[in-house]
């Protein structure tokens, strides 16, 4: 470095670096870059699921964000479409969220309704619960020396213990505030990846390089792949089972066929929850003395589950990431234990990720000699 040269430029700092260090000057440097990045990560760990959430959100959204960026003329392809697009993606969010919100405060005005009429009169024993097998007898008991009389849910309701209820009522108020603290993050995260992204990709594309060489990059494209195909399969095909179950719930006369379908779909991202929803509702049916509808629906749920948690879903996830499905469901359960709801993206990307790095150890020549071979 020269007398009159800049010590806090960037260019004559790297200069000086590739001069002038030492071993013992470059293992110092490994160090204390160790220890920021430890920091940073320290730094971070409150706001790693929020994080993780827009990552996921912008590599699964990125090819329809470009289709939207490119409707837009070159002076505003790249903050404008980045607001709009979050946006965008915020409302998918938030409009089902306010919609179920809804609906609750509309059902807890009927069930309110229903504990004064029913304080007024007693609850009579329904004739199909005294016909269930088994436990109809147990059941209608019960229900006689606690709901039949008048008054008699004042006396079952003041047995609970409301402090309890506060308490509960008290926690979830906190979840929620949390939940949207991390929400508005993940969406102010994602507006400078969509922002962004691209130089960000590659960054990150170039020290993958550095690190491992062209399997590191390789690695990059099977973990994108992976997740990518993973928002497809879970996502698309979750609220496509949604759909399909929620026209047979409006077929069969369940109640609040929509609401049913909403849950239906949510749960069916995951393979083999839409039963939890169409069971319940089969059950509820029957209860009624709607048999038919309880079997037809149940009928539908389970093709449905069939076809597409065992067709469609394998092959979108497995086959753009090149997962066996066993692999496919280790990676989406484990995911979901390991890191909640976004570990169902982050588990098969994850196992791709394992299963590239197995391929390229074991295979009889190493992918990185075939290629400098070509």
């Amino acid at each position: 470095m020269t007398d009159d040269a800049d010590p806090f430029d960037p260019g004559e700092r790297r200069k000086a670096t590739l001069i002038r260090t030492t071993p013992f000057q470059r293992a110092t440097s490994g160090v204390i870059d160790l220890i920021l990045v430890a920091l940073a990560f320290w730094v971070l760990s409150g706001f790693f699921g929020a994080l993780a959430w827009a990552v996921v959100l912008a590599i699964a959204t990125w090819p329809l964000y470009e289709r939207f960026q490119s409707l837009f003329d070159e002076k505003r392809r790249r903050t404008l479409p980045a607001i709009l697009f979050t946006l965008i993606v915020a409302l998918v969010f938030i409009v089902p969220f306010g919609v179920a919100v809804t609906e609750a405060f509309r059902e807890a005005k009927g069930v309110t309704h229903w504990i004064g009429e029913a304080e007024k009169t007693g609850v009579p024993v329904p004739a199909q619960i005294e016909a269930l097998p088994m436990v109809g007898a147990r059941i209608a008991g019960w229900w006689t020396a606690n709901l039949t009389e008048p008054g008699a849910i004042t006396d079952l309701l003041g047995r609970t213990d409301t402090g309890k209820f506060a308490r509960i009522t008290q926690e979830i108020g906190v979840i929620i505030a949390r939940r949207l603290s991390l929400f508005l993050f993940t969406a102010l995260t994602l507006f400078f990846l969509f922002h962004d992204g691209v130089t960000l990709a590659k960054r990150f594309q170039r020290a993958c390089h550095r690190l491992m060489g062209e399997p590191g990059e390789h690695l990059v494209t099977v973990v994108v792949s992976a997740v990518r195909s993973t928002a497809d399969g879970l996502v698309l095909v979750g609220l496509g089972e949604g759909a399909v179950i929620g026209i047979s719930y409006e077929i069969f006369g369940a109640p609040h066929p929509a609401l049913l379908a909403a849950f239906t779909g949510l749960l069916a991202m995951i393979p083999f929850g839409a039963p939890i929803i169409f069971t319940l509702a089969s059950a509820v049916l029957l209860v009624t003395g709607n048999i038919f509808g309880a079997i037809g629906i149940s009928v539908v749920g389970w093709i449905v589950i069939g076809i597409a948690d065992h067709a469609i879903r394998p092959a979108l996830i497995g086959g753009a990431a090149k997962l066996p499905f066993l692999w496919v469901l280790l990676g989406i359960f484990g995911g979901l234990e390991t890191f909640g709801l976004v570990g169902l993206f982050l588990g098969p990307a994850i196992m791709a990720a394992f299963i590239s790095l197995w391929r390229e150890w074991t295979d009889p020549v190493p992918r990185r000699l075939t290629q400098k071979a070509g």
